[in-house]
This record gives structure tokens, sequence and C-alpha cells, in this order.
């Protein structure tokens, strides 16, 4: 699986879900189901080094300015929800994260930013079609701390100059 292929999926699940994160994993799992193993774990591959990317400190301060807060497992959550909008709005966000104001026509905090299942749906997809665990994946683990200058999340008026455009939408 290429990456052009790898986004179609994504983008045509996102797209049948009409916006709502879990039915947006259930079909995910659905079209996962109609490839091979091997393509499932070629998929999986995908997500995960997307996953592994956005690990960043700037993306991490501005989900907490989206979601009101961040913490370890939101973030986590927040950078599948992020990598679910497709590649317009991944590349986008981790190129400059302030620009999520413009990529983001709706942002609903209540339902909007965490993607928990859609990072399960490789694993569980593999799972149903072999009746095994999904196999290490044999890409490089995510760092152990994010890329880039840590931010205080608690700091308003330093995320407000780091992320004015963000702010000016979304900050508290």
């Amino acid at each position: 699986m290429d990456e052009t292929e790898f986004w179609e999926i994504i983008d045509s699940t996102r797209e049948a879900a009409e916006g709502d994160p879990e039915e947006h994993a259930d079909l995910l799992v659905d079209r996962l189901l109609q490839l091979d193993p091997d393509s499932v774990l070629d998929f999986a591959r995908h997500f995960e080094s997307r996953y592994n990317r956005a690990y960043r400190w700037d993306l991490w301060a501005a989900a907490a300015v989206l979601l009101g807060g961040a913490s370890d497992d939101a973030f986590d959550y927040f950078r599948c929800w992020l990598i679910g909008q497709g590649r317009e709005v991944f590349e986008g966000a981790v190129h400059d994260p302030d620009s999520l104001s413009e990529l983001l026509e709706d942002f609903d905090e209540e339902i909007d930013g965490d993607g928990e299942e859609l990072g399960y749906a490789a694993d569980e997809a593999y799972e149903q079609l072999t009746g095994a665990v999904a196999p290490d994946l044999g890409i490089p683990a995510q760092s152990a701390e994010p890329e880039g200058t840590p931010f205080d999340f608690d700091d308003d008026r330093a995320l407000a100059e780091r992320f004015p455009a963000l702010w000016e939408r979304f900050g508290t």
C-alpha cells in the first residue's frame, strides 16, 4: 500500500462517517476487512508513522488550545483524530499547528479531537482477518519526548502569542 492509497482510505471512510469519529473508526475497520492481512499491516505502518511524526510539543500545545487542555492520553487520541482528518489537515498541522484555525471548518469540542478508536482500527481488522494479534510493525518507536521545545499549557499568554489564529478562534 502506498501513501496515496492510505490517504484515500482515510478520506473515504471519514466522508462516509460525516464527521462522527466513532462511525469513522467503524467504517475504517469495515474497509480494512476488504484487504488482505499484509495490506492491513501496511496501512498500520502508515498510520503509526504519522502518529509518531505528530509527537511534537507545538502540536500538543495547539491541541491544548483546541481542547481546552490536553493530557497525555488526550494528545494521543488527538493525533489519531488528526490523521483521520486527512492529508491536507494533517500535513498542514504538522508543518504549522496554528494553521488548524483555517484548516478546520468546524470543530466541536464535544465530538472532535478524540480519535482513539481510529488508532485501533488496523489492529482490530487484522485480528478479525487472521484470528491473531498484529505482529510488530517493524518501524521505529515513538521518541521518549515530543520533538521541539516544551510548552507550558497553562500559560495562556504564551499560547496566544505562539498560536494567534488558533487562540483567537478557540482560546479560552
